[in-house]
C-alpha cells in the first residue's frame, strides 16, 4: 500500500542463512521444501520444486529443518513461504502435495508459492486453509487471469520476469486489496519461467547458463550476457561481486512503487551467501534512498551514484522504462 513502502523478499537456500539474512534486512523470505521421500520416488523429472538440487544449498530436504526453521521464523518474526513451482504435476502426486502442505502447516507455515493452476484449485477442494501467493511461474498474467484466482482467496500476484511495468500498473489498479510482488535483482532469464523446459538438477546444466545473444532480427546487436548497458568501466570487488550482476532493476523501483508493487523479490536460493547478503544491504539502501527522493530523475541519480559509482551491469530487468527514464534525466 501506497505510504507502507515495499518490502524485501529474499531467497533462502539454507536454514543457516536466515538470521543473517534477517539481521541484513530482508523482510520476508520464500524457499523450497522436497522432501526426501518425494526425491527418491520421483527423481528429477516429476519435480516438486523444479529446482531439485542436492549438491548445493538451494532448498530445505528434511523435516527437522523445517522445525529448525519455524522457531526462526517465531523469534525473529519474518515469515517464509514455501515454494511449489512446478508448472504440472501428475494426478496421484496431488494427493501427497496436500499431506506436504498439512505438515508444513502444523509447524506454523501458512503460505505457499503456486505455478500450478490445478494445485491451487485442488488445495481449495480438500479445504486446505492457506495463503497462497500465485508464482511468476505461472504464465501471461491479466486483469481476466486475476479476477478467475481471486475467487479462490488468492493472497498475492508474483509478476513474471517479462512483464512490462506498464502491464504491471493495469493489473494493480484491477486487483485493489491483494499484495504483488515484482523481480528486482539477480538471474535475468532469456525465458519466461512458464514456457522454460530446462532441469534444474544436479545431472544436467542449465538451459539458462547456455552461452547466447540478444540482438534484434535486423540491424545492430542490442545486448549479450555480459553487456555494460552504459558503457562504463566496471569495477567489481575484492570478492568478485558486482549488485545486480545477473539481473537488476534498481533504476525502476521508482516506478515500481508508483504502479502499486507491494513486494520486491530478491532471487537467490544457491547464491553465495556473502553476496546475498551485500545484495539484501544494498536493496535496502536502495529503498532508503528511494524514501528520500522526491522525484525519478533525484532517485536514479542518487542510486547510480552511491552504489554504481563505476558503472553498473547492464543487465536490466525493465530496460525500455530505464532507457525512457535515462533520456529524461
Amino acid at each position: 500500500k501506497e505510504g507502507e513502502g515495499m518490502k524485501i523478499v529474499a531467497g533462502l537456500g539454507a536454514v543457516d542463512e536466515y538470521i543473517r539474512f534477517a539481521e541484513a534486512g530482508a523482510d520476508e523470505f520464500f524457499c523450497g521444501y522436497v522432501p526426501y521421500e518425494w526425491s527418491r520416488e520421483y527423481g528429477t523429472a516429476l519435480a516438486l520444486n523444479r529446482r531439485e538440487v542436492l549438491n548445493y544449498q538451494v532448498q530445505l530436504g528434511s523435516f527437522s529443518e523445517l522445525e529448525i526453521l519455524a522457531k526462526l521464523v517465531r523469534a525473529y518474526g519474518r515469515p517464509v513461504h514455501l515454494a511449489f513451482n512446478s508448472l504440472y504435476y501428475i494426478p496421484e502426486q496431488y494427493p501427497k502435495i496436500a499431506s506436504i502442505v498439512k505438515k508444513c502447516q502444523s509447524l506454523g507455515f501458512e503460505t505457499f508459492i503456486v505455478a500450478d493452476p490445478a494445485l491451487f484449485l485442488y488445495l481449495r477442494r480438500e479445504k486446505i486453509d492457506c495463503k497462497i501467493h500465485l508464482s511468476g511461474e505461472t504464465g501471461e498474467v491479466n486483469r481476466e487471469m486475476l479476477a478467475f484466482f481471486r475467487r479462490f482467496g488468492l493472497q498475492r500476484l508474483i509478476f513474471h520476469r517479462k512483464n512490462t511495468l506498464e502491464d504491471m500498473a493495469s493489473v494493480i489498479r484491477a486487483g485493489a486489496g491483494l499484495e504483488f510482488e515484482a523481480f528486482v535483482l539477480n538471474e535475468l532469464c532469456q525465458f519466461t519461467g512458464a514456457f522454460c523446459n530446462s532441469l534444474h538438477c544436479d545431472e544436467l546444466g542449465h538451459l539458462c547458463r547456455v552461452p547466447y545473444e540478444l540482438g534484434r532480427v535486423r540491424g545492430k546487436l542490442l545486448s549479450g550476457n555480459n553487456v555494460n548497458f552504459d558503457d562504463e568501466a566496471l569495477t567489481l570487488d575484492e570478492e568478485g561481486y558486482l549488485c545486480g550482476a545477473t539481473g537488476c532493476g534498481l533504476c525502476a523501483l521508482y516506478a515500481l512503487q508508483r504502479a502499486g508493487i507491494t513486494h520486491l523479490k530478491l532471487v537467490g536460493r544457491g547464491n553465495h551467501a556473502d553476496f546475498m547478503e551485500k545484495d539484501i544491504r544494498n536493496l535496502r539502501r536502495a529503498l532508503d534512498i528511494l524514501k528520500a527522493s522526491k522525484t525519478e530523475k533525484d532517485y536514479i541519480n542518487s542510486m547510480k551514484k552511491i552504489l554504481f559509482p563505476y558503472g553498473c551491469s547492464g543487465n536490466c530487468y525493465y530496460r525500455q522504462h530505464y532507457i525512457e527514464a535515462k533520456n529524461k534525466i
